[in-house]
């Protein structure tokens, strides 16, 4: 998989909504990556000076950075956007108020370029992402180590268990460009959350992964208008909702049982996770119409596949809902406290 002369390595996609307040630090934290990368802004139907700012980089940078201008369609749909442009060897999404370690970047950028030279296939790559809050408080590091063997070309039968507070995000890998388009994803428009999607479709369809202990990805926490807060979330359930209905149908577990106990292992933590936070927040809101929406997608769940509801019931997180509504909510909020991942 060596690359001819004048192959990009890595394409980094920003999909950008009215960031005209903090993109250029993300876009900056990119600029020093090499030359055989290159930086796609989309500018997602911004009403403020984003598409200014999108501009201004790209003629400042013609060899490196391209400005896309598309009519809104929400994040998933800026991430297809910045796939079907992608010309590099390997896929990156970088939300636009995040951003990412220089030192660790070319830490990274150097193992692909090596394994790229061996002709050596990988389908993802794995990093650690930071916590990095508004207020400066003491960051927190989603670390793998205890998952993947470091810096080996490994199958999902390699990997070992996740803890229960631990899981992939979007943040945490990079896929082989050809492989993620290969594999057919394409995220629903104007829906929040569908990072989710994008961290649970592919994955059996990964064959060879590589992690590097490297605090990469600085996930910026604390804006009240990002869609992790929790009254977004609670405003904006359908689409949660939506996302894990979408999940549920993409695969069926009990096949890619059959594939890798280990891959597995892992995807049926993935959907109980999401499982849980849609019950969680459907409980939070105290409405009666909510009340009903998670019970209708438990008995959508065990209408759809009996055994991976039972296996859902009775996972660690989901279980909780088995002593009500309060008790789940309660713990909840605990381990947000602890985590403060919203």
């Amino acid at each position: 998989m060596a690359l001819p002369n004048g192959q990009i390595l890595l394409t980094f996609a920003i999909p950008c909504y009215n960031s005209a307040a903090y993109m250029d630090k993300c876009i900056d934290s990119l600029l020093e990556a090499g030359d055989d990368t290159e930086i796609i802004l989309i500018d997602d139907g911004s009403t403020d000076r984003t598409p200014e700012i999108a501009d201004s980089y790209a003629a400042k940078y013609p060899e490196k950075i391209r400005g896309i201008h598309q009519e809104n369609g929400g994040h998933g749909e800026g991430v297809n956007q910045g796939l079907r442009h992608a010309s590099g060897l390997f896929y990156k999404v970088v939300d636009s108020d995040d951003r990412l370690d220089k030192e660790a970047l070319q830490r990274l950028l150097c193992r692909m370029r090596e394994h790229a030279a061996e002709n050596t296939t990988v389908d993802m790559y794995v990093c650690n992402y930071v916590y990095d809050h508004w207020d400066g408080s003491e960051r927190k590091v989603m670390r793998y180590n205890n998952v993947f063997p470091e810096e080996k070309m490994i199958t999902w039968d390699d990997t070992h268990r996740f803890l229960v507070t631990q899981y992939l995000m979007m943040h945490s890998v990079i896929y082989r460009t050809e492989f993620l388009r290969g594999c057919g994803i394409t995220l629903p428009k104007h829906t929040f959350y569908v990072d989710n999607l994008y961290m649970y479709q592919p994955f059996p369809f990964v064959k060879t992964l590589y992690y590097m202990n490297l605090d990469l990805y600085l996930y910026f926490i604390g804006r009240a208008d990002q869609s992790v807060t929790e009254q977004n979330v609670i405003k904006r359930i359908d689409q949660q909702l939506l996302v894990t209905r979408l999940m549920l149908d993409c695969h069926d577990l009990n096949q890619v049982k059959k594939q890798s106990r280990r891959l597995y292992s892992y995807m049926m933590h993935e959907m109980a996770l999401m499982v849980c936070i849609s019950s969680i927040f459907l409980y939070k809101s105290g409405t009666e119409e909510n009340f009903r929406k998670a019970k209708d997608l438990w008995a959508y769940i065990k209408v759809k596949d009996k055994r991976t509801y039972r296996k859902l019931r009775y996972t660690t997180m989901c279980a909780l809902m088995l002593f009500g509504r309060h008790f789940s909510v309660t713990v909840y909020s605990i381990v947000r406290k602890v985590f403060r991942f919203n």
